[in-house]
């Protein structure tokens, strides 16, 4: 697609408020711009369901977000302070009823059909991160940022702004008038989308009762649910709660409701947020998204050219903007060398893939960019942006080198860091954006530069930390190979790391190699005080079984053994719907004959307690609650309940009678 057909898609999903064809959303574009249009449809297909802009309704027909979201009612629920201070900050109150490319401070919210004023806000950033975390909590700064240009200056230091400004709606009148108190809320209608506009309706704390909203609980985490299967972990937040609202089906986006704030912090004990990396994304409770050794997680590059399959193949995914960049970099650098810009787009062993053909494809491409951009390059003009340029190409071609190292490496996957290749995927992706950015003749402004430069030092203090964790697991990994020659031929055991997902309660224990995931059901029951009352099962994260995206069901009676052959050391134990136990097969260890604790933290919640979220719920409860608060945590938790409690004879004690 050319650049006008692409910005006439865009402009039809801006305005399309019905469901829509392929047909019909096809010949728009086409009307727009008739070049480059024989597999236009195709395109525009790919497009849509890759860069998921819109939600589908059937074969080859969708409906957009506005049409999804507008005249939608949702509620929103001032905080304590909020009310105090006569005001209402927009934050991710609308998420994801308005238009995402819409800034909170671009919303137009209505009382009684007439506009309410904006007015400014100055405070410290930590006042303000809460109406922004719905979008996920590493981003509040930037929405803070973005909020005003002296915002963005004072972010841009790489140290926290001591005060920032933002704008807040005037509510002060409309409080008073209404006898606005804690508790209450308003019914917010959607009234367009596209430009965000909203009309405020006030609704009483008294007017719903739990039963009232109990049905659009239910629906909001089947939603959820939903969303994290069809979707995974999505590129944002936002993308997830949409894809949410949308599964969840019309229900969702009615009232009675509860905010989605209330929902998520307070109601909710199936969802939380989980880390995802250098990010966070909303997930099941308790249970960990999964990574895989490849640089290619998250990445969406629909219908790519030819120059961009190569690069994909070789797990290098990046648009071919940004292998301009690398031949702008070189300019910079004073080459005009097709082969050393080649190097650095197609590092090390990665080149060694790269058959006759493909590199002679890329190098012609190589050289047809020199030929274009050379002409009009200056070093005057780019001296602002040639330096960040040059240490982001530096960046890039290290997190790509590195990455197909490890997926070389012998290294059992248990041994690295949670998460690192979705870790090194955020990185490659955000210095990949950001050289898309640099590859144009334009010269960024000073306020982009000292962005970019941030962004840059954040992502190379980030690969710096991935690198050392990996040179620390690495060598936990050659010792353990070691201790394994020196065991062979005694009675020989594995090192279990053994935790409650969603908890801070863990447990390390050593088992003879010789038991089988059935054993391994009665030892957690036993460490953790658990009565077997619910349904379980093993599985792994290994490629799709019984319609199950991403989820393998492991038989009882494979061995420990077994599963280190087949270099299966990640294994989880689902117990009933909320219990998510994760099992890491670590270092061969001297076994006896029974399972023996060796090191733990924390008592381990009772498996009446509903999920991970609950128990932390309870607990917070325990410590820090009202007497009734206490009182009732207590009821739940047991009598005498000490979430710090661990005692390492007592859980031998019962490990003695662990197989029976």
């Amino acid at each position: 697609m050319t650049f006008n057909q692409e910005e006439a898609l865009y402009d039809f999903l801006k305005n399309a408020t019905e469901p829509f064809s392929l047909e019909e959303v096809a010949a728009y574009v086409h009307d727009a711009d008739a070049t480059r249009s024989g597999r236009l449809a195709l395109q525009i297909a790919a497009l849509i369901n890759v860069k998921r802009l819109a939600f589908p309704k059937g074969p080859k027909k969708w409906i957009s977000r506005r049409g999804c979201f507008e005249q939608a009612r949702f509620v929103i629920k001032p905080s304590r302070t909020e009310i105090m201070n006569g005001i209402l900050i927009p934050g991710h109150r609308c998420v994801p009823f308005a238009n995402p490319l819409l800034r909170p401070k671009e919303y137009s919210f209505f009382w009684k059909k007439k506009p309410i004023h904006w007015i400014g806000l100055e405070g410290e950033p930590e006042e303000f991160y809460p109406y922004y975390t719905i979008f996920g909590e590493e981003y509040t700064p930037h929405y803070i940022a973005i909020e005003n240009e002296d915002n963005e200056y004072a972010y841009s230091e790489r140290e926290e702004p001591a005060v920032v400004s933002i704008t807040a709606f005037d509510m002060s009148g409309i409080y008073r008038e209404t006898g606005f108190v804690p508790g209450d809320g308003f019914i917010t209608k959607t009234l367009d989308w596209k430009t965000g506009d909203f009309a405020l309706e006030k609704i009483s704390k008294d007017m719903w009762s739990e039963a009232d909203v109990s049905d659009w609980l239910f629906t909001a985490e089947d939603g959820f649910k939903k969303a994290f299967r069809m979707l995974g972990p999505g590129v944002s937040t936002e993308e997830q709660i949409a894809h949410a609202y949308f599964w969840g089906g019309k229900r969702m986006c009615d009232i009675p409701a509860y905010s989605l704030e209330e929902f998520l912090y307070e109601k909710t004990d199936c969802i939380e947020i989980v880390p995802y990396g250098i990010e966070t994304r909303f997930w099941f409770a308790g249970k960990e998204i999964p990574d895989s050794k490849s640089l290619l997680d998250g990445q969406r590059i629909p219908d790519r050219t030819l120059i961009e399959d190569i690069l994909y193949s070789k797990q290098i995914p990046v648009s071919e903007f940004v292998a301009q960049a690398y031949v702008r970099d070189a300019l910079y650098r004073r080459e005009t060398s097709v082969e050393s810009v080649l190097s650095r787009l197609v590092p090390g062993n990665i080149a060694q893939t790269l058959n006759s053909r493909e590199w002679n494809i890329l190098a012609d491409y190589i050289a047809e960019a020199f030929a274009d951009i050379q002409p009009g390059y200056s070093l005057f003009t780019d001296k602002a942006a040639g330096p960040i340029r040059q240490n982001l190409v530096e960046l890039h071609t290290a997190v790509v080198e590195f990455a197909a190292t490890l997926r070389k490496d012998s290294m059992n996957e248990a041994y690295l860091p949670q998460q690192v290749f979705i870790m090194l995927s955020q990185v490659q992706t955000h210095a990949a954006n950001l050289l898309d950015e640099l590859s144009e003749a334009e010269e960024p402004s000073e306020i982009d530069i000292l962005a970019m430069d941030n962004a840059y030092q954040g992502m190379l203090d980030t690969y710096d930390e991935i690198r050392s964790m990996i040179s620390d697991s690495l060598s936990a990994f050659r010792k353990s190979n070691i201790y394994l020659v020196k065991n062979d031929g005694k009675q020989k055991g594995r090192l279990l790391q053994i935790g409650i997902g969603g908890t801070d309660v863990w447990r390390r224990v050593v088992a003879p190699e010789t038991y089988t995931l059935g054993d391994i059901h009665h030892v957690i029951q036993k460490l953790f005080s658990w009565k077997a009352d619910l349904p379980y099962r093993f599985t792994c994260g290994a490629p799709p079984s019984k319609g199950e995206p991403g989820v393998t069901v492991i038989r009882n009676d494979v061995t420990i053994r077994e599963l280190n052959a087949q270099r299966t050391l990640d294994v989880n134990y689902e117990y009933g719907e909320l219990w998510n136990v994760k099992i890491i097969v670590l270092s061969p260890e001297e076994s006896g004959k029974q399972a023996l604790c060796v090191a733990g933290e924390n008592a381990a919640p009772p498996e009446t307690i509903n999920g991970p979220v609950r128990f932390r719920k309870d607990i917070f409860a325990l410590e820090s609650g009202t007497a009734e608060e206490k009182q009732a945590a207590g009821e739940k938790l047991g009598a005498g309940f000490d979430p710090h409690f661990f005692d390492i004879d007592e859980c031998n004690s019962v490990l003695g009678t662990a197989r029976e």
